[in-house]
Order: C-alpha cells, then structure tokens, then sequence
C-alpha cells in the first residue's frame, strides 16, 4: 500500500476576517460580512478588471497555485459546525461541570436521547439559515461553490449538511455528492452524544452520501472509558488532512464538522483559535507543501 503523503500546513493570514486578532468570534457575524472576506487588493487584479470581491479573490487563489513552488498547494476551506443538537440543550440544562461528571456519558435522560445526537428544531433553523445564505452567496456575491462535500458521520452533521447544501443552485460540475470521513467526526470517547451510530442505521437514513471505504458497521473509534486529548485529536485532524491534500485535486472544500473537531483542525492550521457558534461557518485559506520524502 503506497504511504500516505504529508504535507506542512499554514493559514494564510490577511484575506479573512477570522483569521485577524482583532476579531471577535463571540460576536461575529459570517453571514452580514460577506463571510468574511476581506475586500483588498490582489496581485491579480488587473486595471479596470470587474468582478465582485469573491470572484477577484478566486482569480488570486488561482494565481497562488500557477505560480506556486513544486509541492505546494493552496486550498481554501469552509468549515462548518452542525446546527444545536438535543445534546447542546441538555449541556446547557445542566451546565458544563455536571455534564462533563456525569450526563455526557450516560444515553439520555427522562426528556430526550443524546446517543449520536440528532438536531434540534433550532438546529434545523440554523442550518437552513445557513442554506439561504449559500443560496445568496452563490446569486449575488458569486462566491465559489465547494468542489468537494465532506462531512463528520455523526447523525447532526449528516443533517446539517443536507439541510445546508441541498436544492442549491449549484454549477454543473459542483454538485452536492457529500463524503462522509470518519476522521472528521467530534472528539472521540466517554460522551455518548459522540458516539457514532451504525453504519447500515446512517446508509438508510442518508442515501444520497457515499460512505467512506473501510468504514466498519460499529463504532470501534470511540471509548467508553477514554476521552481524547487534544494532542490525540490534533494527530487525527492531520491525518485526515494529509488524506484530502493528498488525494483531492479541488481548491474549494466544504468540512461540516464540530467544534471540537474544528477547533482541532485550526490548531493544525496554524489558526488562531476562532469558536464557530452551532450552525457557524467560516472559510480559511491553507497554504500546503508536501514534506520531503513523503
């Protein structure tokens, strides 16, 4: 079996909002910033060029890559948290300290079931909210559609991505055809809400996305008795990573994921920390290159 590439990763700073200090991410707002992007001049600007601030953005994107060294690869990725699931409610019932001693690993309590949590009718709300806005970014700000879907297998995250990217009016060649990645899913142990249901359960219950090969009819990533590090779940992230760089020739990707699952990938990233709110999303310009002998 050849080995899996490697790659050294980096944000590139100074074309998004989220990536600067002086942004707040308790209040910001993707969806009334244009996502963000901030609305500077490029280098492949031309004299009386047209186009909205996204389309000039791509066009730089574009000329990062032709004029990029052997081995590196620019890559812009939006990441998406789920909508609130069942379990964000009943965390925030009985607060951070009890649910972390003793609710998150139970299955439920007397009022709902938490096991591979499903959304909430709020979450569900925020994720078409998030569809509207897809659905304008794409109209009117001409903002590049995700070449590639992948999503976390947890039940919200299958949901989330749906609900957001479905009855998009999509470019021919960018249709919604999501990947689920087992690597992708939230921080791995102890809380049920993160454990994974079968793989027979989620093929019914979601047939329009094309599970990943090897994935096993059982969860046999998550523990009852061991939850992740953050070192552990920074290793996971760079190998799924490594796995997308490596195999994937699209620039624009879609990651529907979880906070703790982002957080991590942001750590890879060389990003600064930046919590996305439930149903958040928030795009990041990766600069890759492929580690010497790998």
């Amino acid at each position: 079996m050849p080995q899996q590439p490697s790659f050294s990763y980096r944000t590139v700073s100074g074309y998004f909002l989220q990536s600067e200090d002086a942004t707040v991410a308790q209040t910001f707002n993707y969806a009334s910033t244009n996502f963000g992007l901030i609305d500077r001049p490029y280098e492949s600007d031309v004299p009386g060029g047209t186009g909205t601030p996204w389309q000039r953005f791509e066009r730089e994107v574009k000329r990062l890559n032709d004029t990029a060294s052997e081995g590196v690869v620019y890559k812009v990725l939006y990441m998406g948290r789920h909508g609130q699931g069942v379990h964000n409610v009943a965390e925030a019932r009985y607060g951070r300290e009890e649910w972390d001693r003793h609710y998150a690993s139970l299955p439920g309590d007397a009022l709902v079931h938490w096991t591979d949590a499903h959304l909430t009718s709020t979450g569900i709300q925020q994720a078409l909210a998030a569809h509207g806005f897809w659905r304008r970014q794409l109209a009117s700000a001409k903002t590049p559609a995700p070449q590639t879907h992948y999503t976390s297998p947890l039940y919200r995250c299958l949901e989330t991505a749906n609900l957001t990217f479905t009855n998009l009016d999509l470019p021919a060649d960018r249709p919604y055809a999501p990947i689920v990645k087992e690597l992708l899913r939230e921080v791995l142990g102890v809380h049920t809400c993160d454990q994974r249901s079968p793989l027979s359960v989620l093929r019914s219950a979601f047939p329009n996305f094309e599970f990943e090969e090897g994935m096993a009819e059982e969860d046999e990533l998550w523990s009852a008795t061991h939850r992740e590090t953050n070192e552990e779940i920074d290793v996971r992230m760079k190998r799924l990573l490594d796995d997308v760089f490596g195999s994937d020739g699209a620039t624009f990707i879609s990651f529907t994921s979880h906070s703790g699952a982002i957080g991590s990938l942001l750590r890879v990233l060389g990003h600064r920390e930046f919590r996305l709110l439930t149903g958040g999303v928030m795009p990041v310009l990766v600069r890759a290159e492929r580690r010497q002998g790998a």
